[in-house]
């Protein structure tokens, strides 16, 4: 006969031992409950950031192509399209050192771009700034410019904390922005690198103020919360990197990320075009590189009685060409501005006979480097010159050389300027190269020095002479050319501000074209003589 109680108290058995093996494999299930987390609201955010209006141009990475608008646009559709739970996202430099299809039509079709993709919000960099604060606002808000005409603007709000007006004391543009997904409100706020004010133009920021990214962000946090607001994400310019396994993080945003308020649980980073997917202080920082060869998907749950995020994770996606088809719409949109602009990027003016690098030996010295300073010193036939680094944007190919590869080069619309300097003064300029910590290596012509790896800051530059070889008199006064950036203190070379008999000279652009026109073709690399290094 069947002791039923003795089945009974087997059959309870059984289903204990089943939901205990259950919630040992799932952890979350056991600190939640069984299906608790299925309440969890997903939410993705695709981001790019450094983007630069690069919608034309191609990379190579390992060998393969990458970037470019259709192939970005493509990406970012495919992993958009099944889920309607997804936000559009950029950290900044969107535009600003743009290739000449964006920036000859004053950066509006990458902005256009991003709005045929449907972005949802984004943050300035330091290149928004590249034309002052009214141009910024007009690409974000719509307006008319002398050179295209109306413009609509942004389809999409702009965030940044930590710029406020001089006169008002109030942000330039929202602090944060809120959006709403599947009932769930998230909290975006944006921030910009201090160091924008030194590596802007100084008449372009002359009435705003740049203040510190992490009070900016604790102190918009603060106001969030007081909303009830507690899923929040910060789009930062601001530097971050990372192995790609999510070790080493390193960056001021993972400096940063200790002293911001924790109910921030992902952080967007950008400005220094670095890989970055890892945990610190609990919050997830991401940067997918720049140029469009990337973007972050990062995953999101959200629980909808707290409205805070419980879980995150990311990868940081390559937009390979091989691997997609370009979109067809954002292709068809990237021809026609090259159509409206190809007569002028299309014309030869010069060859070269090698490739040309502005990539750097130990020195600080690049044979593009060389060439661009070369080209300025003939340009307004002065002593010496000066050019900052970061002005030069691409290497140059071997073969015909277009007004377009050159613009894409140097493509921020830099007067040249001759001035009257001591050879003291150029003593202190060069021994500006290692202020505050970072090191800026001017490319030079006419001049020639060593430097010493060992020497403190205000003592590391010896044995300065010209390309004679004559010693540099510190009380003779020589002819400099340098660009209007650094003229004005940019990149923190104040003692610029000092030259006298200051004239301003034509474009570094057309310096460039004039002496690639002028001088015998192909143009060989210069030699890397000019900056030697004392260990």
């Amino acid at each position: 006969m069947i002791d039923f109680r003795k089945a009974i108290l087997a059959f309870i058995l059984s289903i204990s031992l089943a939901c205990t093996s259950v919630f040992a494999e799932s952890p979350e299930k056991t600190r939640f409950g069984i299906g608790e987390e299925n309440r969890y609201i997903p939410v993705q955010l695709l981001g790019i950031n450094d983007f630069h209006g690069q919608i034309d141009v191609y990379q190579n990475i390992d060998g393969r192509k990458a970037g470019g608008a259709e192939y970005l646009a493509a990406y970012i559709k495919k992993h958009n399209q099944n889920n309607k739970n997804s936000l559009l996202v950029h950290a900044g430099d969107v535009v600003g050192a743009s290739s000449p299809v964006s920036s000859l039509l004053q950066d509006e079709p990458t902005i256009e771009i991003l709005n045929e993709l449907g972005f949802d919000v984004g943050t300035v960099g330091n290149h928004e700034f590249d034309e002052g604060v009214d141009e910024m606002k007009r690409l974000i808000n719509g307006g008319s410019h002398e050179v295209t005409g109306d413009f609509e603007g942004a389809d999409f709000p702009y965030t940044v904390a930590n710029v406020k007006d001089k006169k008002t004391g109030e942000p330039i543009l929202p602090p944060y922005v809120t959006k709403r997904v599947n009932g769930m409100e998230i909290g975006f706020i944006g921030v910009v690198t201090t160091e924008t004010k030194n590596i802007v133009l100084p008449s372009g920021i002359e009435d705003v103020e740049f203040t510190d990214e992490g009070e900016a962000i604790n102190k918009a946090v603060k106001e969030l919360k007081e909303k009830g607001v507690k899923s929040i994400i910060v789009l930062g310019h601001v530097p971050a990197s990372s192995n790609t396994d999510g070790t080493n993080p390193s960056g001021e945003l993972a400096e940063l990320a200790p002293e911001i308020d924790d109910e921030v649980d992902v952080i967007f980073g950008g400005h220094n075009h670095a890989y970055s997917n890892a945990i610190v202080d609990g919050k997830l920082i991401v940067q997918s590189y720049s140029y469009g060869t990337a973007f972050s998907d990062v995953d999101l749950m959200i629980d909808p009685k707290t409205k805070d995020i419980v879980k995150k994770q990311a990868k940081i996606v390559t937009t390979f060409h091989d691997s997609i088809t370009p979109d067809a719409k954002v292709k068809e949109m990237v021809d026609q501005y090259k159509e409206e602009v190809g007569p002028l990027i299309n014309e030869v003016v010069g060859e070269t006979s090698e490739p040309i690098t502005r990539e750097p030996d130990e020195s600080g010295e690049s044979p593009l480097g060389n060439l661009v300073a070369d080209s300025q010193r003939a340009s307004m036939e002065t002593d010496f010159a000066f050019m900052n680094p970061g002005g030069i944007r691409t290497d140059l190919d071997q073969g015909e050389t277009t007004w377009g590869e050159l613009y894409t080069m140097l493509p921020f619309g830099n007067n040249l300027v001759k001035m009257t300097l001591t050879g003291d003064q150029i003593k202190k300029l060069l021994e500006q190269q290692w202020n505050g910590g970072t090191k800026r290596i001017l490319q030079i012509s006419g001049l020639k020095y060593t430097w010493d790896k060992s020497a403190p800051e205000g003592e590391k530059v010896l044995d300065m002479t010209d390309s004679d070889g004559s010693p540099i008199d510190p009380q003779k006064e020589y002819t400099v050319t340098v660009n209007n950036y650094i003229a004005t203190g940019g990149d923190g070379f104040t003692i610029l501000k000092e030259g006298a008999n200051q004239e301003t000279g034509p474009l570094a652009l057309d310096a460039m074209i004039d002496y690639m026109k002028n001088e015998n073709s192909p143009i060989e690399a210069p030699v890397i003589d000019r900056i030697q290094v004392k260990e």
